[in-house]
């Protein structure tokens, strides 16, 4: 029986309430790694709730799409958010209501269909060019969403911030990241909060992540290597024309440099005891459709082996696994991600 985000609210609420009073049910969070597992293999609703105006960039999200996402046989979404085109540019920085509702939707629509749900912070571009500048609007944008998201259950979980670089340097990254997930805390102490390293998420940033000592905690990291191959034709690459015609043959030597990878993700993992998410990887449409499917399910199952929930990015634009104008799976890149068993 499905009963749905708002009975899982309910009960949330009530476990809290029983557990504080003694009651026969502890309020006890389901843990990282848990949360983790349960994330298993996710889709990014991209290039709708991040462009700067929702349909900008060609999706509007429906709800139909967390319909086929569920029977496709994908356990969560990841919505990237750009909120920081939304709020007020003075103190307190409000959210537009309008947009909050908006996000608000999403989110219930991928509950209600028993996904679980990454929110994130997408494109603060203002944060990257001037971290100092933005850090009290970046601080009361999450004070907001965390007390407005405060009474949903453990399925929704908060990512501070997508793909840190520029002048937001590991060191300032892990100065401001400490000081959010303390706000955040302050009205969801037990929810699952996504942190990534800088240099764009990348693997090769973990050496300089700092974690506060919250077990409340995944990892994410980004993978879209070999770059070339990936963003070949890409229209906001510069150069990236020249690449057309890259393929993915899947040789041992392309295969090794994936596993390479990821093994170095894995044993910083380990070291660090938090479960990792591959929160983004994808190949764009002007690859050859074979190569995007060999590569696609080798970094999948490359993830699933070593433990990593993963989103693939993304849903239905530029990279993306479903065509909305045929209303139809691309199939070799859906089973290269959710295999028929």
């Amino acid at each position: 029986m499905k009963i749905g985000w708002q009975g899982l609210a309910l009960l949330a609420l009530l476990t809290t309430l029983t557990g504080a009073c003694g009651g026969l049910w502890p309020a006890k969070a389901p843990s990282a790694a848990e949360i983790n597992r349960r994330l298993g293999r996710g889709v990014n609703l991209g290039n709708a709730l991040e462009a700067p105006r929702e349909g900008e960039w060609g999706v509007v999200l429906q709800a139909e799409y967390f319909d086929l996402i569920g029977q496709a046989g994908f356990d969560a979404v990841r919505i990237p958010v750009r909120w920081s085109a939304h709020a007020a540019r003075e103190a307190p920085y409000t959210i537009a209501p309008e947009f909050l509702a908006r996000v608000d939707w999403a989110v219930q629509q991928a509950l209600s269909r028993d996904l679980l749900v990454v929110v994130n912070m997408h494109h603060y571009e203002e944060l990257f060019a001037d971290p100092d500048g933005e850090r009290e609007r970046f601080v009361a944008l999450w004070e907001q969403i965390a007390t407005h998201f405060r009474d949903y259950p453990p399925e929704l979980l908060f990512e501070l911030l997508n793909e840190p670089h520029d002048w937001l340097t590991a060191r300032r990254w892990n100065a401001l990241l400490a000081e959010t997930l303390q706000v955040v805390r302050q009205t969801n102490p037990t929810r699952t909060v996504v942190i990534g390293p800088g240099e764009w998420n990348s693997i090769w940033g973990l050496g300089a992540l700092e974690l506060p000592d919250d077990p409340h905690i995944i990892v994410t990291v980004h993978y879209y290597d070999p770059f070339k191959f990936t963003h070949q034709g890409a229209e906001w690459v510069d150069g990236s024309s020249a690449w057309l015609g890259t393929a993915w043959e899947g040789t041992p030597s392309e295969q090794r440099a994936v596993t390479r990878d990821f093994d170095l993700a894995a044993t910083w993992a380990k070291q660090h005891g938090v479960p990792l998410f591959l929160g983004e990887f994808g190949a764009y449409i002007r690859a050859d459709m074979a190569s995007r499917a060999r590569w696609t399910a080798f970094v999948a199952r490359q993830a699933e082996e070593r433990g990593f929930s993963w989103a693939y990015w993304e849903f239905c634009a530029g990279f993306g696994v479903y065509d909305p104008d045929r209303r139809e799976w691309r199939e070799d890149l859906l089973r290269a991600l959710i295999p028929q068993e």
